[in-house]
């Protein structure tokens, strides 16, 4: 059995194959290295995946592709909580942006985007993943992604800056006020999560003047910060994966076209693409 992991800051989605004609699925919460340890790791995974668990000693592969897994450390810590559950199987670690480029771009060159709870980007070579200097998390950058889009509606909010009418439905809906936001901030764990909790209400108020100007002030950003760095970004199509690219697909599609950028594939969750990506080069790899 093969088990392949694509791993958010606010979920992983597992997909494990039980045979050639039957996969399983499993989801928990996202296991990203840098505000996670080893230990509650692997704690999560056992208390939110036990059925998956317990395929352990028939499972020979574990592929896991994660927000976070950008240096051999990170690499370890997941990897060695993996091999608390898994100790039999051959575990690779590596990021969310292989993990897109092998769903996206197969074994072609592209440009590979990350637009989810977080944001990154690199470019992929058919082969390997080249970063640029992005990446910078939640407090520094996360262009574009839930957690900008959450910060954006919590401080306008508390602020005062948010139309009258929206302001209201905003505070329908979450019962802000700064004690509560600082709570969550800067005292709990896991900020940005919280933060880009609230994202989904850019769904909501996306027809408003409002709403659209906030939309494509983070999706031109992205576009401008992290895209346009590559000097030959016009020559190769940019894929993206994540909830808020497909969310608003439509928009970053127009605001890719207007900005000279060539738009590939846009995928909510890339984990089927990665399995099949993972079974079609261990086909390969027995047939040399």
């Amino acid at each position: 059995m093969i088990l392949v992991a694509d791993s958010g800051s606010s979920k992983t989605d597992w997909l494990l194959t039980v045979s050639d004609q039957e996969t399983r699925s499993f989801l928990t919460a996202g296991l990203n290295p840098y505000f996670l340890t080893e230990k509650e790791i692997a704690r999560i995974i056992l208390e939110q995946a036990p059925e998956m668990v317990a395929f352990a000693a028939e499972i020979s592969e574990v592929y896991f592709f994660g927000a976070g897994c950008s240096s051999p450390d990170r690499h370890e810590v997941v990897s060695n909580a993996l091999s608390q559950h898994f100790g039999k199987a051959y575990i690779s670690v590596d990021s969310d942006l292989l993990g897109c480029a092998y769903a996206t771009c197969g074994h072609e060159k592209g440009i590979c985007c990350v637009l989810g709870t977080g944001s990154n980007i690199s470019f992929f070579d058919g082969e390997d993943i080249y970063d640029g200097q992005h990446g910078l998390g939640f407090v520094l950058g996360d262009e574009g992604s839930g957690t900008w889009f959450g910060k954006k509606l919590i401080t306008d909010f508390l602020y005062g800056n948010m139309p009258h009418e929206i302001s209201q439905k905003f505070d329908k809906a979450y019962h802000l006020n700064k004690e509560i936001v600082i709570k969550n901030v800067y005292q709990k764990p896991n900020a940005n999560t919280y933060l880009a909790s609230f994202s989904k209400f850019v769904s909501e108020i996306k027809e408003t003047e409002y709403g659209h100007s906030m939309l494509v002030d983070g999706l031109v950003e992205f576009i401008e910060s992290n895209i346009k760095s590559y000097p030959e970004y016009h020559k190769y199509k940019c894929h993206f994966v994540g909830s808020i690219a497909y969310s608003f697909a439509d928009e970053l599609t127009a605001l890719c076209t207007l900005h000279g950028v060539k738009t590939g594939k846009i995928i909510k969750q890339p984990i089927n693409d990665l399995m099949a990506f993972v079974l079609k080069r261990n086909e390969m790899a027995t047939e040399e």
